[in-house]
């Protein structure tokens, strides 16, 4: 009987754990494209406050996290960490933010996204947003195989990760990966977190504009990549969390997009909260409340949440 007892205990215990398993997958079975040949020298920092940071990145990865069948609802967000297209922010806006996905029954992707460098891509500006569609077109097509509704899988970004993240939610008619299958690239959804929209002087992020478009991008490229401009009725729908006081990236960001959406009648939800600063992951210092509830609500409303 005890030996019964605990081979029972051990089973509940492998249940618990391959609840929130992870596995990390290449982003690309074979070549990467627009990638030049270079040296690998990705570096993992963690610093005194025990953000992670990874910097130098020229292999990108997706990290699977599912929730535990029984509580599965066939949603998934594939979440794009920030760090101003210089690194990737992998645990506080990345690894933790799955690991609560999964535990609210969403399958969650963390995508470790190539940094913008001139040595190692052919077109700089392209490179992350060919990650991001790779996710797409990789978690949609093993949808089945992961328990995900394929017309229910949404993008997440945070800072710069957000500006990724819009980018593929308003850029999906041009393909920029192989996809001889004609697999969707538009996500269903977007979650944006203090994201950079914009490159329009005075509202976007200089510093990311010029690591993603390079130091004298023309006002061409600069429009094309200020996501507010190119929202239209297709766009996905969004929810959007920032701090008034954020002197990293202008909560003009956020709103100029929740403008833009609501002028094309695109269904969006804003948290505009008093203080917060930048880069506070799920949990702003100082305050009760979780924006990461207000998410939660949000997808419930818009029926994501239905098993």
């Amino acid at each position: 009987m005890m030996k019964k007892y605990f081979l029972y205990l051990f089973f509940l215990i492998s249940l618990s754990v391959s609840a929130v398993a992870q596995k990390v997958l290449p982003l690309y079975p074979d070549t990467i494209p627009n990638a030049i040949a270079s040296q690998e020298e990705e570096v993992v920092e963690t610093k005194d406050d025990g953000v992670v940071i990874i910097s130098k990145i020229t292999k990108p990865t997706i990290a699977v996290y599912l929730p535990a069948k029984r509580k599965s609802t066939g949603t998934a967000v594939i979440i794009f960490p920030g760090g101003g297209y210089w690194v990737n922010a992998y645990k506080h806006e990345g690894t933790d933010v799955a690991k609560q996905f999964a535990a609210m029954g969403v399958a969650a992707f963390v995508v470790k996204y190539r940094i913008p460098n001139d040595a190692t891509m052919v077109n700089r500006a392209i490179g992350p947003l060919q990650d991001a569609q790779q996710a797409i077109k990789m978690v949609r097509e093993n949808a089945a195989t992961w328990g995900i509704d394929p017309q229910r899988i949404g993008v997440m970004g945070f800072s710069a990760g957000g500006h990724l993240a819009s980018t593929a939610g308003t850029h999906f008619k041009q393909t920029y990966i192989p996809n001889a299958s004609n697999t969707s690239l538009r996500p269903d959804f977007m979650i944006l977190i203090y994201p950079v929209i914009s490159f329009v002087p005075g509202v976007g992020h200089a510093g990311s504009a010029e690591q993603l478009l390079g130091k004298q991008p023309s006002q061409e490229k600069l429009a094309s990549y200020s996501n507010e401009l190119q929202v239209t009725a297709q766009t996905p729908p969004a929810f959007l969390v920032h701090a008034t006081d954020d002197d990293g990236v202008s909560p003009l960001n956020s709103i100029v997009f929740y403008e833009a959406l609501l002028k094309h009648k695109v269904p969006a939800e804003l948290h505009l909260y008093q203080t917060g600063g930048h880069g506070f992951g799920m949990y702003r210092k100082g305050s009760r409340e979780l924006w990461m509830e207000r998410c939660e609500n949000w997808l419930a409303t818009n029926g994501w949440l239905k098993v």
